[in-house]
């Protein structure tokens, strides 16, 4: 039987001065002194053999834990350890990679992807930044190099909150009056309500062959849980200051009278919209008539009435960007991310993430949640929802 015997650890610890260690804190001094003589102890526990018996075999076995438990030490203190992160996070700051070219002058490309907010998104134990958030702050950066002549947002998203497309529209007219570069779009799946309204700044808007684009319109979306509350026995009681203080809400039937008010609501989103597609696209009054019914159109359709000005492959738009822009067909063609990829390339769409430059373990973000359970007004298409995007 063994018996560890700590009689032979010293009790008496270094004298700790800051001044006279380096960067190392006095407690890891003090836990690093206690730490080897309890290795030791530890290390004789191990292997027990008779004094004057032991084997060559017996002091390499010492060795190597000796060698565990003080790495082992080390990653304890903070003293060594991988850049690796258990949760990923946006602090990182953004960084230019060239996916391609050499010559003067550059094209930026930015990835549009997924629901349109201005609100972060929630993770499990993280959070990221909002899709509006991230697109301007690419646009910031871009600002501050004036190489880049164009920009091309690859835009592949259904549409998002009024709010949320109106801030994006905003920016992108900003950023071309106080700069003057060249902003194209590129549709790839979907480029449909707040994704198209996006796209109206662009100076030439590109569709992919297979791109779904239109739905110009606005739905408000109220989820009720009135029928749900009376199977179950239950009830909500309010007390209100006017009539109409809580119009909307899920406990009870829309009265008509509201109805009429949230009407007039949605009628003026979409007068708004529908003037910003005659400004920036010149359309027709019968063909603005046509798309005010919410309608989705393919790429050939969609060209054919005027909503976008021609098909195209990502390569051919990153030629027309150059074209329009006068830059040389050599030009480089660059994006924005947080984190390095090897073989990056045009099809990418990581530029829209909040990428950290580590390795992150643990990724527990939970899935968004599904916007047409949230009461709002949305420029989007929402095919899934039953037919309520048109």
């Amino acid at each position: 039987m063994c018996c560890l015997n700590f009689s032979n650890i010293s009790r008496s610890a270094p004298d700790c001065d800051n001044s006279d260690t380096g960067t190392l804190p006095c407690e890891s001094i003090l836990f690093f002194h206690y730490f080897h003589n309890l290795t030791g102890v530890l290390l004789r526990a191990v292997i027990i053999r008779p004094q004057g018996l032991q084997t060559h075999g017996d002091f390499v076995m010492q060795k190597r834990i000796f060698i565990i438990f003080t790495i082992a030490f080390l990653f304890l203190t903070g003293c060594l350890s991988p850049k690796i992160k258990l949760f990923s996070d946006s602090t990182e700051p953004l960084r230019e990679f060239v996916l391609e070219g050499r010559g003067k002058g550059k094209v930026l490309v930015i990835s549009v992807k997924g629901f349109i907010s201005d609100t972060s998104e929630k993770g499990f134990l993280s959070s990221n930044p909002s899709m509006v958030e991230k697109l301007v702050s690419q646009l910031v950066k871009a600002e501050k190099d004036k190489k880049i002549r164009a920009i091309l947002l690859k835009i592949d998203s259904p549409g998002g909150t009024a709010t949320a497309s109106d801030l994006l529209y905003h920016e992108l007219m900003e950023f071309k009056e106080r700069t003057g570069v060249k902003i194209l779009v590129s549709m790839m799946d979907l480029a449909t309500s707040g994704g198209y309204y996006i796209s109206l700044p662009a100076d030439f808007i590109l569709a992919h062959p297979t791109t779904i684009t239109g739905s110009v319109g606005v739905v408000f979306i109220r989820p009720k849980v009135r029928g749900l509350m009376e199977k179950i026995g239950l009830d909500v009681e309010v007390s209100k200051s006017g009539k109409n203080k809580d119009m909307g809400s899920p406990f009870r039937e829309t009265a008509e009278d509201e109805q009429k008010i949230f009407q007039n609501i949605i009628q003026n989103f979409s007068r708004r919209f529908l003037s910003l597609v005659e400004k920036h696209r010149r359309l027709a009054p019968d063909v603005l008539t046509e798309i005010s019914s919410a309608c989705v159109y393919t790429a050939s359709d969609a060209r054919d009435i005027g909503l976008v000005d021609d098909i195209a492959y990502l390569s051919q738009a990153i030629a027309k960007a150059k074209s329009m822009s006068g830059l040389p067909e050599d030009a480089k063609v660059v994006v924005y991310r947080r984190t390095e990829y090897p073989e990056d390339n045009l099809y990418n769409t990581s530029g829209m993430k909040s990428d950290s430059g580590k390795l992150s373990l643990i990724n527990l973000k939970l899935p968004g949640t599904v916007p047409f359970l949230q009461t709002g007004f949305y420029y989007l298409w929402m095919p899934w929802s039953g037919g309520y995007g048109f």
